[in-house]
């Protein structure tokens, strides 16, 4: 029986891969002779139009138009074959899910040799769209690839549009040709958007730099030093919510990790600075938040501008994703920063704007590949039917976009990192068929994860004290516990609130088993002010859920996140017992890429329960040092806890005992910070 070369048999590979219609359609694009999967649900019919070929693709055209054209463009990326530029400008009318995938497929024709053609044809288009939107797409289509389809006096008007993101793109463009300073404008058209005056300010710096308009730019970036004379740069992004605030928002355990491996990495020999590409909005840059901020002793932030205060997320990113590379290519150009790598880890349009600015600043690219969201399509999206409109079928285009845009990144990586899981590298490989001989002709490392350490401060004490005060104020408060039930075992749940998490589903199965008579539990996450719409959601069913329940509602609190720091320090004053019954850390998320919550859970000293899809099986051994959970339903969650709470409390110390030690030997963020900068020097060497 062969094995590919993630060591995983082809036959299991194709047997894995057989539930699942996306993944049988992907295997199909790239082996033509595996079967092409039936269904005439929305989630097939939009595989087929993408995947299919030759004949494959009949009765793909029973989807809108918008969806044939998006799977046209994809089809053109991924095979990278150019298309007619006159034929590609004409999706540059559509959606922001329709001008991304143009973006690539342009990128593709423009690669192959058609520059003089796409010149033509933006040209063409540009002297006869009326469209804000679509001016603007074609506009940045021309930035990104040094094309110049209109002169600067031509495109004047377009800086002076009522239309912001005419508007915007038009300063964009202009910064970079000949001629665009005489017809910048002076001052922006809305002088009270701190954005606007930003951008207008990094438009006159590009275009005349030491220039007295570009000097508001120039004090945003002022701080970050010249570029150390030995070691490597490296800049890694991390788009999705707050860096400094993980759980509140779209920010988990991926801004823990970004910030600890940042400082790490600095530490090492072969490194000499990291930057840390996040995003800043109009909130921050009104009250003046600089560009560049250090984060530690060589670690910087560069913080790239966003309009509005809206979160991005994987849906807005769509249409940000060419100012966001904009921004990040003038960052990385500072006299301090010249990357020589850039790492990006998440399948989103932020990931490509980062890939974007790689490309124009000379660096190498590095992309972290993970199944996400592939390995849940199938039983998200199955039976969405074809003429669904609503949120389902939103979401369902959505995904498939983000497989695109995992494909796109995948492409485009110089090093590939991959997530080492419970089986392998199997949910990879038949997510991603591309990679099934890709050893042959690409870089791929598997570093191990890791979390920072923790350090105990003179602190410590007192605010673990204030915390279990705060935890056992009361049971009628929804975020205290009555007193009385201090001594009950704790089912403890950090994250951010999120579908995908599942917090919701953790306390339907903490109801359904009956535990909520015997245990307590706490679950931290969310933003405490301006809760994002998914998190008040959330918190609405978590409510319901306990409406009526006046006894359940007693043993539960629920808090909004916390500082990283004082969530291992409650997780520590838990651990040790004294003040508690044994706690329980539960993660009952879909699934977890790694799980670093885990981690930071079983180094303090609790018992660590995760889901068994994803990377968590990967470190935890079911009953020895930790457990694995079914969170695919309710009921099989609910069986898991009661399995759990069945533990006496001498077998549970044992497992966190031996989960500690796990921890401390084999994931360090210092160890994982060696292993990336030692992959690092060797794709910056050739």
């Amino acid at each position: 029986m062969p094995a590919d070369t993630f060591g995983l048999s082809h036959e299991h590979r194709a047997r894995a891969s057989q539930a699942d219609v996306v993944a049988r359609w992907r295997h199909h694009w790239w082996n033509p002779s595996a079967p092409a999967p039936a269904g005439d649900d929305l989630l097939s019919l939009l595989a087929r139009a993408e995947y299919g070929r030759g004949s494959d693709r009949h009765g793909a055209g029973k989807l809108p138009p918008d969806d044939l054209l998006a799977a046209d463009l994809r089809r053109a990326a991924r095979s990278g074959a150019p298309w007619p530029p006159l034929a590609l400008v004409t999706a540059a009318q559509g959606t922001p899910m329709l001008r991304s995938s143009l973006a690539e497929a342009w990128a593709e024709t423009v690669t192959a040799g058609s520059r003089a053609h796409a010149r033509s044809a933006l040209r063409s288009r540009l002297l006869t769209t009326v469209n804000a939107a679509e001016t603007a797409c074609l506009l940045d289509l021309a930035e990104a690839h040094g094309q110049r389809p209109l002169t600067a006096a031509e495109c004047a008007p377009h800086a002076r549009s009522a239309h912001s993101v005419q508007r915007h793109a038009a300063l964009r463009y202009l910064s970079g040709i000949p001629g665009g300073p005489a017809v910048l404008p002076p001052r922006p058209i809305r002088p009270s958007d701190p954005y606007e005056r930003l951008l207008l300010s990094a438009a006159w710096e590009r275009a005349e730099p030491g220039g007295l308009l570009g000097a508001d730019f120039r004090r945003a970036v002022d701080g970050l030093p010249a570029r150390p004379a030995r070691g490597m740069v490296v800049a890694q992004s991390m788009m999705l919510g707050q860096l400094d605030e993980p759980g509140t928002g779209l920010s988990g355990g991926m801004s823990v990790l970004v910030a600890g491996l940042g400082d790490a990495m600095a530490a090492t020999s072969q490194v000499s600075r990291v930057l840390t590409l996040v995003l800043t909005d109009s909130r921050g840059l009104r009250r003046g938040r600089p560009l560049v901020e250090l984060l530690g002793s060589e670690h910087w932030a560069l913080r790239i501008p966003v309009p509005g205060s809206d979160p991005v997320g994987p849906a807005t990113a769509l249409a940000l994703r060419p100012a966001i590379a904009w921004w990040a290519t003038r960052l990385l150009a500072l006299p301090g920063a010249a990357p020589d790598v850039v790492h990006a880890r998440y399948a989103d349009d932020c990931s490509l704007a980062v890939a974007d600015a790689a490309r124009r600043s000379g660096s190498r690219f590095v992309f972290t590949a993970t199944p996400d969201p592939h390995r849940t399509m199938a039983e998200r999206h199955r039976g969405v039917p074809r003429t669904s409109q609503g949120e389902p079928a939103s979401a369902l285009r959505l995904d498939l976009h983000r497989i695109f845009v995992g494909d796109r990144l995948v492409a485009r990586s110089d090093l590939l990192v991959t997530i080492p899981s419970g089986t392998g590298s199997s949910d990879l490989s038949v997510h991603f068929p591309q990679l099934a001989d890709a050893r042959a002709t690409r870089r791929i490392a598997s570093p191990p994860e890791g979390i920072p350490p923790f350090t105990p401060g003179s602190d410590d004490d007192h605010i673990s004290a204030a915390l279990l005060e705060r935890l056992f104020q009361g049971g009628e408060r929804p975020d205290g516990i009555d007193p009385v039930a201090r001594g009950m075992r704790l089912f403890l749940s950090v994250g951010r609130l999120h579908p995908v998490k599942q917090q919701d589903r953790l306390v339907e199965s903490w109801l359904e088993s009956g535990l909520h008579h015997s245990t307590a539990m706490l679950l931290i996450g969310g933003s405490a002010a301006g809760a994002t719409p998914v998190e008040k959601e959330m918190r609405s069913k978590i409510t319901k859920l306990l409406a009526g329940r006046p006894e359940a509602r007693r043993h539960i609190a629920l808090w909004p996140a916390l500082p990283n720091r004082q969530v291992r320090i409650l997780e520590r004053a838990l651990a040790s017992g004294r003040e508690t019954g044994r706690v329980l850390y539960v993660c009952p998320s879909a699934k977890e890429e790694f799980g670093l919550a885990l981690l930071e859970a079983m180094d303090s000293g609790l018992v660590a329960a995760g889901p068994r899809r994803g990377g968590v099986p990967h470190y935890i051994r079911d009953g020895a040092n930790g457990f694995l959970l079914p969170t695919e339903s309710t009921s099989a969650l609910a069986k898991g806890l009661l399995a759990l709470a069945e533990h006496s409390d001498g077998e549970l110390a044992r497992i966190a005992a031996k989960g500690r030690t796990s921890v401390a030997a084999r994931f360090s963020a210092s160890a994982m910070a060696e292993s990336l900068a030692a992959e690092y020097a060797q794709l910056a060497a050739l």
